[in-house]
């Protein structure tokens, strides 16, 4: 149906170049439909009160969703939510999962925000021939299949505390004379369980998946960062 006003108005030819063509997996697609999507590339989405977290990877295929990696921060049900969203995410397109429940708000804004990384070119795999094969995001987490996580804990009356870094579970921190952080000791937590299924003994396993970083073993003092 038309209004009286445009069935009155005088036709005028216009003018389609098509859709902008956009980087994908080493080639330039003009994107018409949701099978012409894909590439590898992640996205990081918020709940509403922002008490925590979600990144979001996903390799897509020809619109479908092959691999999904989420990983949580800061929200206790978030983690729950993370395992939901694992098998509700993979052999979906990316337009069902843009509008499928995700339970948890982070995780669906992540989802939000990888859609638009995605459909704009914007992929990680984005000049990379062929893309980036199916385990590609376990790449992210390294030996061990943990999360790389950062956690600092600090008071104006006693300072900075660090917990835990990409290295692992922090130990100890060492200090110089002046009582600055100068390095700490480790436990890789991924490398630490690996040695205990290997069936070594525990105090061993977490000795092999000890290290050092920065010029820990130049500290005057060591204190344990979880101390009371």
């Amino acid at each position: 149906m038309y209004s009286k006003e445009v069935e009155e108005m005088c036709p005028v030819a216009g003018i389609s170049h098509g859709a902008a063509p956009i980087p994908e997996e080493g080639k330039w697609v003009q994107a018409k439909e949701i099978k012409d999507i894909s590439g590898l590339t992640h996205g990081i989405g918020w709940c509403a009160p922002q008490q925590g977290c979600c990144k979001l990877t996903l390799n897509i295929k020809e619109g479908i969703i092959q691999e999904a990696l989420v990983e949580t921060i800061g929200c206790s049900g978030m983690t729950h939510s993370a395992a939901m969203a694992g098998e509700i995410l993979v052999g979906k397109t990316i337009l069902e999962a843009l509008n499928t429940d995700l339970v948890c708000d982070a995780i669906n804004v992540a989802m939000r925000e990888l859609f638009l990384q995605i459909v704009y070119g914007r992929s990680q795999s984005a000049f990379s021939e062929g893309g980036l094969p199916i385990g590609a995001g376990l790449e992210d987490l390294g030996k061990g299949k943990r999360s790389q996580v950062g956690t600092v804990y600090s008071t104006k009356a006693k300072g900075p505390r660090y917990l835990e870094a990409t290295e692992g579970y922090v130990v100890e921190i060492g200090l110089d004379k002046d009582d600055q952080i100068i390095g700490y000791k480790y436990v890789n937590i991924g490398k630490m369980m690996e040695n205990i299924k290997k069936g070594i003994e525990p105090a061993e396993a977490i000795e092999k998946a000890s290290g050092v970083y920065g010029r820990f073993n130049e500290a005057v003092k060591k204190i344990d960062p979880r101390e009371e």
